[in-house]
């Protein structure tokens, strides 16, 4: 493991080799990407990194020498050596290029005790999802203390979660459950199918629910008596762990085809973020929530952790505002979304 030590050690080295800190940063993340979306052939890999195979071949050549990827027919994967490689130089890297403090910042700036910010904005680089998605997977890993129940919410960044989980090798004594309703979005965005890959993935168990995410008050009402909603709600209700995401209000509101009056009034609100079903403004109030079956606002005060996964500088202040609105243990983001709640702290 790399103490402060030997990062006080390579600060040092950069003022008598200022290229050091430079290709160590450029080897890291062509490592990682390979990672992230192994397996993968060099010529995909130069389209996401936006360079060209020829000034790869050194780095992949020397990776294989290392012993750090095995090349295949299906393209390139990262070895055991190198995943661990990645692990240490996580802390190093995270030092050298400021996240770190950005870290720090962001969590003093939200009040929530953990932050975790990746490379890069997911709004202009799509692979920084998958980078979101390990991170947080990586989180909620250290959070998991069998047996026990997570909830998870549906949505892209919940996806990207799912897909990066690595799979255990051992059963785990985890139940997930989805932590609302929903109905006729994308399947692959849904609470129930990313509750069924997590369980997948480490060899947990599941709970379905299949009820409507937005419904009448009159048949919310009537649902919540049937015995078996009623069971499943309270177990959703009483998890060890939620991990959801945070969306755009409005973006939010077009995707569900909330009808046009509802939003008008979430404009007129104010409306910035949206969480759990509830609209919050800039200030982390409530001003609309939907009808649903599942995991209510009020019930997160009693969850041992509430993991909140989001990025992209666009959603910079639907994260500001859900942070004000409930506690929240940890937070996985990206570049862009961090500094954009910080500049907009500043200006508060």
């Amino acid at each position: 493991m790399w103490g402060a030590i030997h990062l006080d050690l390579l600060q040092a080295s950069q003022r008598l080799v200022p290229e050091l800190a430079l290709k160590l940063r450029s080897r890291y993340r062509v490592l990682q990407r390979i990672f992230l979306h192994q397996p993968i052939g060099r010529r995909s890999l130069a389209q996401v990194l936006g360079t060209t195979e020829r000034i790869l071949r050194a780095d992949v050549e020397l990776f294989k020498e290392q012993g750090l990827i095995d090349v295949g027919p299906m393209g390139m994967s990262v070895t055991d050596v190198g995943e661990a490689l990645l692990a240490d130089l996580d802390k190093v890297i995270r030092k050298l290029d400021g996240r770190r403090e950005l870290e720090q910042r962001l969590s003093n700036a939200l009040g929530i005790p953990r932050v975790t910010v990746v490379l890069g904005d997911s709004e202009q680089d799509e692979a920084v999802m998958r980078d979101i998605g390990h991170a947080a997977a990586q989180i909620l890993q250290g959070y998991i203390h069998p047996p026990c129940t997570v909830a998870v919410t549906g949505g892209s960044t919940m996806a990207a979660l799912a897909d990066m989980m690595p799979k255990s090798m051992t059963p785990q004594n985890v139940e997930f459950l989805p932590a609302r309703g929903g109905l006729g979005e994308r399947v692959e965005l849904l609470a129930n199918t990313i509750a069924s890959q997590l369980a997948e993935k480490l060899g947990g168990t599941y709970r379905m629910f299949h009820v409507p995410e937005s419904l009448s008050k009159p048949t919310v009402e009537r649902l919540s008596k049937e015995p078996a909603i009623s069971e499943m709600a309270e177990r959703i209700r009483t998890a060890d762990i939620v991990v959801h995401g945070i969306g755009d209000a409005l973006t939010m509101a077009l995707r569900r085809q909330l009808d046009d009056d509802t939003i008008a009034k979430l404009q007129a609100s104010g409306a910035v973020a949206e969480a759990f079903g509830y609209y919050f403004d800039a200030h982390g109030h409530s001003v609309y929530m939907m009808n649903t079956v599942g995991m209510r606002l009020d019930d997160l005060a009693d969850i041992g952790t509430v993991i909140a996964v989001a990025g992209g500088r666009a959603k910079g202040a639907a994260i500001r505002a859900a942070a004000r609105a409930y506690a929240m243990d940890a937070l996985v983001t990206d570049e862009g979304a961090a500094r954009a709640i910080l500049e907009q702290t500043q200006l508060s």
